[in-house]
């Protein structure tokens, strides 16, 4: 394809996402869902072959553009904020997502008659809610929840997806290699876990130190800088076996609550940043969609968008909550709080890469529960907080 017009189509589609945000966050839709409506429109995957490195190549762009989402919203979290909540916010991202995993797993098995392992499977990629989704709802949005109830969904998404990201490779592994150890997976989450805590501690107090008493002779280049740490807090802490999401978190959250040379420059040039990286990895997962795929899982899809909106949510919400003091009104709100967004969709390009079976239904069929979960969720978050009377 000639490079002009693809430059013509990129500056398009970025100048028209910007106008877009202005329209969508009048009506309450998230503006996320139209980039993924649009590359599903523009179906760019046509001039691109269905092949293993494309599957590798979106898995890639997508996890480089996680990483500056995750990073971005870790800038952006207050200390102050999130202590109060710490508890929660935590339990919900461990327990809940755990809980989410298996009713939506075994619900998936019985219901259609599913392998148990691909039932699982699809449960362990859309038990996580989506921090590029519920970041960008309430900030457009401008959205204030009574109870620090936006502070513990934003602590939530920002920290359950590592949790989901080792259920997801945990069960491709097992499938792959069956004849392995449970305890074996068992310690392997552990220490993701435990590393990426640390590692992400440890690095972003080092760079954080670093970013403060660097003296750089251009200021411009210290939002440079700023994207590095992001990518070296991922990088280090896969190497050494530790959870990369997490290590971008909570070093994010570290840098973001100490003092750096030209702080706000730096935080207003990465928030746009990771915007420009969600409207990129959104068009490019639609862009990977056949609508007419999309057709053939949708009643499944659907069956399975409301049993896990409806049944596996406020369970997880219910069982994690329950030894806090939250009336069921917030509770209530926490459960539909509970959107969807591009991670599901980048955890199930995973067995795609792994080459499982029956790969491709579930990539389609996450696809649309991310749809029906932003259009139907997100859309009416501050409805509900409103009818709940939880808005301040």
């Amino acid at each position: 394809m000639d490079i002009h017009f693809l430059l013509l189509l990129a500056g398009l589609v970025l100048f028209a996402s910007v106008l877009f945000t202005r329209f969508t966050s009048k009506i309450g839709v998230p503006i996320l869902v139209v980039f993924l409506f649009l590359g599903i429109f523009l179906d760019t995957g046509r001039f691109v072959q269905n092949s293993i490195s494309n599957y590798n190549l979106v898995q890639s762009i997508s996890i480089f553009a996680l990483i500056t989402i995750m990073f971005s919203g870790g800038l952006d979290t207050s200390f102050g904020h999130i202590k109060p909540v710490l508890k929660e916010g935590i339990s919900l991202s461990t327990v809940g997502v755990f809980i989410t995993f298996i009713v939506v797993g075994l619900s998936v098995h019985y219901i259609f008659n599913m392998d148990l392992m691909l039932s699982l499977l699809l449960g362990a990629t859309v038990s996580s809610t989506d921090a590029a989704a519920v970041f960008s709802i309430f900030r457009t949005q401008n959205m204030k929840i009574k109870y620090d109830l936006d502070n513990i969904l934003e602590l939530e998404s920002g920290t359950n997806d590592p949790m989901a990201y080792i259920i997801v490779i945990s069960i491709i592994h097992l499938i792959l290699h069956p004849q392995t150890s449970m305890v074996q997976i068992v310690i392997q989450f552990i220490v993701s876990l435990v590393v990426g805590f640390i590692g992400g501690a440890l690095l972003g107090k080092g760079l954080s130190i670093f970013l403060a008493r660097l003296k750089l002779p251009i200021e411009g280049l210290y939002p440079v800088l700023l994207v590095s740490a992001a990518i070296l807090s991922y990088a280090i802490t896969e190497y050494f076996g530790g959870n990369g999401f997490l290590a971008v978190y909570i070093a994010g959250i570290i840098i973001g609550n100490c003092k750096i040379k030209y702080k706000e420059l730096q935080l207003s040039f990465f928030d746009g940043f990771a915007w420009v990286m969600q409207i990129i990895m959104f068009i490019l997962l639609g862009a990977f969609t056949d609508p007419s795929e999309l057709l053939t899982v949708f009643v499944p899809a659907l069956i399975i968008s409301i049993v896990l909106i409806f049944v596996a949510r406020p369970i997880a919400v219910l069982i994690t909550l329950a030894p806090f003091k939250l009336n069921m009104r917030a509770k209530t709100f926490i459960s539909w709080a509970g959107v969807k967004g591009a991670i599901p969709i980048v955890f199930a390009f995973y067995p795609l890469v792994a080459q499982i079976p029956d790969a491709m239904t579930l990539l389609n069929t996450v696809m649309v529960i991310t749809c029906m979960s932003v259009l139907l969720q997100g859309s009416t978050l501050k409805v509900v907080a409103k009818h709940l009377n939880l808005l301040n």
